[in-house]
């Protein structure tokens, strides 16, 4: 991740110098696109960090939620900066406009910038997919109900940055092409309006994450059928689950027993086996189990 944060770093400098070059406003949106995902993936490590505290006495079930935190001002950073900035500079070129100079930097910068990102876009959907399939989930769906906010975030902000690109060369052609600025003024806001939308989701998604949203029916009901296999549970045995972080659910049950006449130490040594057994998963923090 520190790789990242320093091309991220070298990409936002080549776009500032290219924007003061060519004056162009999708430039300029491009720019503040670079500086707002470099940010993120500073918050991002920062939350990657910090979640892989153990546990202890403030914290009982460990840090992991922390990277729900880092992720969602991640989304914050990607409406703050990158979006309203790029909207904001299409709004100042669309009143104030300005020729396209130096059209052939700006235009190799954003070609070398888009092989970059196609790189980096590449590396995120292939670890994307293999967590997908780990899940036997499509990678739409894995976007969806995946409990690490990290990955979701940089192939959400790669492909956002590939699409802002096209629409950023397109734009700064027309422009110098047709001498009409409002090319570039629509190429801005356009960019702005993508890096809101996917701010939005990111926002969306660590917002239901930390305030512990159940966890996804393909990671609770293998618990659920575990729990019912049990000869002495009556069915459908209740299960809810949560996440405390990426990688570990708090997990509630509350099963009833099958017969009445089963003594109750009996039913403690085997609701306290089935407990052990379910701890004994690594993605399982803390077991809470009821009977009824």
């Amino acid at each position: 991740m520190i790789v990242a944060v320093i091309a991220n770093l070298g990409i936002s400098v080549a776009k500032i110098v290219a924007a003061l070059l060519t004056g162009s406003a999708s430039m300029w949106a491009e720019a503040a696109h670079s500086v707002a995902d470099t940010g993120n993936e500073v918050l991002l490590f920062i939350g990657l960090r910090k979640s892989e505290k153990g546990p202890d006495a403030d914290r009982p079930f460990g840090y992991g939620q922390e990277r729900y935190f880092w992720a969602f001002l991640a989304a914050l950073g990607i409406f703050l900066v990158g979006g309203t900035l790029s909207i904001g500079e299409g709004i100042r070129s669309l009143l104030l406009p300005e020729p396209v100079e130096s059209l052939w930097v700006g235009v190799g910068v954003l070609v070398v910038a888009a092989g970059f990102e196609a790189y980096s876009w590449h590396t995120a959907r292939k670890e994307l997919k293999q967590a997908a399939a780990e899940r036997q989930r499509t990678i739409s769906e894995h976007l969806a109900k995946a409990s690490d906010p990290s990955a979701t975030t940089v192939f959400l902000e790669d492909t956002a940055a590939l699409v802002g690109l096209a629409v950023a060369l397109i734009a700064l052609l027309l422009h110098a092409w047709t001498g009409w600025a409002a090319w570039d003024a629509i190429g801005s806001v356009l960019i702005g309006v993508l890096l809101i939308a996917v701010a939005f989701l990111l926002a969306r998604r660590s917002k239901a994450l930390l305030l512990e949203e159940a966890a996804p029916d393909d990671v609770v009901d293998p618990i659920r059928r575990r729990v019912s296999s049990e000869d002495w549970v009556a069915e459908p045995a209740t299960v809810h689950a949560v996440y405390m972080g990426p990688t570990h659910l708090l997990v509630n049950i509350r099963a009833t027993p099958r017969n009445d006449d089963i003594p109750a130490a009996d039913l403690i040594a085997r609701s306290s086996r089935l407990r052990k057994e379910l701890l004994a998963d690594p993605s399982i923090a803390q077991v809470t189990l009821t009977l009824e």
